[in-house]
Order: C-alpha cells, then structure tokens, then sequence
C-alpha cells in the first residue's frame, strides 16, 4: 500500500526533521523559500509555495513513491483538501499528524508571534476528534 503522511504543526514543532527520520519522499511549502542553500522568505510567494508543494506531491505520487510525507503546517481542512484529494486519484492511504513542539524546537523560520498565534488558535481549531 503506499502511503502519504501529512505532518501538521506550528513552525519549530519538528515537522520537517521528524519527516526526515521517517524517510521517503518530503514536500514542503518552506522548500520553494530555500535559494542556493538560504531560506529566503517572501509572503507575498505563500499561495506559489504551496502550489509548487502540491505538484511535488503529485509528481511523487505520478511515480508510484511508497511514502510521501507532507510537511507543512496546514492549519485548516482547506489546506489538507488538495493532499486528500491527490491521495484519493493516486489511491494512497493518508496519515495525518498533530507534532507539538515539546522539544523546545525553535521557529527558524522567524515568523513573528502575532502570526504563530493566530496559526495555533485555527489549528486547535481544526483538529477533528471523532
């Protein structure tokens, strides 16, 4: 069965390095920032960072990759519909995981506090318990 693995959580919550001990296939919105080795952030590129994700993700999936592991912090259902929707035409199996930062991981990202609270309050918001 191939499987995709959606990891989910705030910047610094161990997302990506917990995507690479898992092995397989990573896609991740960060990696369309990174420019000769240096993450250059630009907000104004968000919606084609994610984009370019979900291609890589579809490009995997095209090749039949066993895993593929999501790592972003998508927040709400709206931002995990695309990976479910390609999981369903590509046939694979989706995993889905909350990572909480309980290592004390640092946002090297340095996305600024007003913005890592109003990520945390939609993504407890959207944690589905059934």
């Amino acid at each position: 069965m191939k499987n995709l693995i959606i990891l989910r959580g705030l910047p610094g919550s161990g997302k990506t390095t917990f995507a690479e001990l898992l092995g397989g296939k990573i896609c991740s919105a960060d990696h369309y920032f990174y420019v000769d080795g240096q993450y250059q952030f630009n907000p104004a590129k968000l919606k084609q960072a994610h984009h370019h994700c979900q291609r890589n993700c579809q490009h995997f999936m095209q090749s039949d990759e066993p895993l593929i592991i999501i790592a972003n912090t998508s927040c709400t259902e709206r931002e995990l519909k695309p990976y479910y929707d390609l999981a369903k035409q590509y046939n694979y199996r989706v995993h889905c995981m909350v990572m909480e930062n309980r290592h004390q991981g640092e946002n090297t990202h340095q996305v600024p506090s007003d913005v890592l609270a109003s990520m945390k309050k939609k993504l407890k918001r959207n944690i589905l318990i059934d």
